[in-house]
């Protein structure tokens, strides 16, 4: 067993830059690379582009990735760990041996770990959604229902020799505890390095916000070389203890401050924070700075796991109807808002029904509201911008149009009309006996 390895992160959503991935896997000497790419909703559109085509319904930039990066980890024995199966790993699994049979590539074992698709379970049972509603009551509009998987299967497909392993959807800090447990021997009811391990997926599976992303306030907290952000690497030792950095040259930093933020991210219970692997304890952490981009991370420890398993449910919720319209020069503030007057009469008038509608303009009261942006000064220009929830597609449509006809309906000057109508994909959740939920592993060889 290895005293000590080094875990890439190559994405933190689905829309994430290749760029950086590519320079992990070529000058990061790291022994797994992990693309973490799916959101909360992610998973349900995934779905509907399953429904439509049986061979979809896996991560868009999946083939984009492994073109990118599938050459160079199988030369330098990286494993490649990702959820970009999303919806339909067994078809993503078809779509990488296609890709490295055209990159020439003679011998790979890819993973595909399926059973987290409960959507029959949920189905066919009285479940409560984490509104106090039955799932069943959504009937039609019911699109998904995913578990949250753990490691377990992941530490199978890598005990197995698998090279790749895609998923669907399992806890994001799972994705890098797996290869924890798989290179250090760790027993699955060793609670605190359990504990530890999540820890350092949660610290690594948002890639470039611990590295400085989404973390720059110039002049508070300046950090240099964005358009060239490098992604972390993680390394990690048997104690499951870390130091997170990154690749030398590349853009971005790795301070306390940013590995503090990504610690807190998303956290509800520092001290009781669920997952399908253990109930991890983040109270006790130490975050030391110990070189440049250099920082060692220590101290998580864990609880036994509850025995039950997160639900994501996918569903259709409503539409959304939007339009925008620009107005500038003189007067534009004055323009923009009777603009906004005469679209709110003439939904009205046209007896639009809309659950939820707001009046924005861009610029000016579009974030805060009106009242904390009463004293601010006039703008020259700005951009108005209407969107409701309705019931229908035909009523969001009409929101739209409204705004558009404002060119000739309006008051002068406006330009840049645009105008869109779509149905709204929303999620919620519920609760499955972790027993309720069996897992396969798939493997495919070339």
């Amino acid at each position: 067993m290895k005293k000590n390895i080094r875990i890439g992160a190559g994405a933190g959503y689905s829309g994430d830059r290749i760029e950086p991935a590519i320079e992990l896997a070529e000058k990061g000497e790291i022994d797994y690379l992990i693309f973490e790419c799916l959101a909360e909703r992610t998973i349900a559109l995934a779905q509907q582009l399953k429904m439509k085509d049986s061979t979809l319904g896996y991560d868009p930039l999946l083939a984009d990735r492994m073109h990118a990066v599938l050459r160079i980890c199988n030369e330098k024995g990286i494993k490649i760990i990702t959820n970009m199966g999303a919806a339909n790993p067994l078809a993503a699994v078809e779509k990488i041996k296609e890709i490295a049979r055209t990159l020439g590539l003679e011998k790979l074992k890819i993973a595909a770990v399926s059973g987290d698709d409960v959507l029959t379970v949920v189905q066919d049972g009285n479940y409560l959604d984490d509104t106090g509603s039955l799932v069943t009551e959504l009937g039609s509009r019911l699109l998904s229902a995913n578990a949250y998987l753990g490691a377990q299967p992941l530490v199978d497909a890598l005990a197995q020799g698998a090279d790749v392993i895609v998923t669907g959807r399992v806890a994001d800090p799972a994705l890098v505890l797996a290869p924890l447990i798989h290179a250090f021997g760790w027993p699955m009811d060793d609670w605190h390095r359990l504990g530890q391990g999540t820890l350092v997926g949660h610290l690594l599976e948002c890639a470039g916000q611990i590295t400085g992303g989404y973390f720059a306030d110039p002049g508070y907290k300046d950090v240099a070389n964005l358009a060239r952000l490098g992604f972390p690497i993680g390394e990690v030792s048997e104690d499951g203890s870390v130091i997170i950095t990154k690749v030398a040259g590349s853009g971005g930093s790795v301070t306390a401050a940013t590995c503090k933020e990504q610690l807190l991210y998303e956290i509800h219970d520092p001290a009781a924070y669920l997952t399908p692997d253990v109930v991890a304890d983040f109270s006790g952490v130490t975050i030391t700075e110990i070189g440049r981009d250099r920082v060692a991370i220590r101290g998580a420890t864990g609880h036994p796991k509850t025995g039950m398993l997160k639900v994501s449910i996918g569903y259709v919720d409503s539409y959304i109807g939007e339009g925008q319209m620009s107005y500038a020069g003189p007067g534009a503030l004055a323009r923009a808002r009777l603009a906004l007057d005469i679209v709110a009469e003439r939904l009205k008038i046209a007896d639009v029904k809309v659950g939820e509608i707001r009046y924005d303009l861009i610029g000016v009261n579009a974030i805060h509201g009106s009242a904390l942006s009463a004293s601010n000064p006039e703008p020259y220009e700005v951009r108005i911008r209407v969107a409701g929830r309705t019931s229908t597609m035909k009523e969001a449509v009409r929101i739209g149009n409204e705004v558009e006809t404002l060119y000739t309906c309006g008051p002068a000057g406006g330009g840049g009309a645009t105008k869109s109508a779509k149905d709204v994909v929303a999620v919620r959740s519920t609760l499955l006996p972790h027993a309720l939920v069996p897992t396969t592993v798939h493997y495919e060889e070339i």
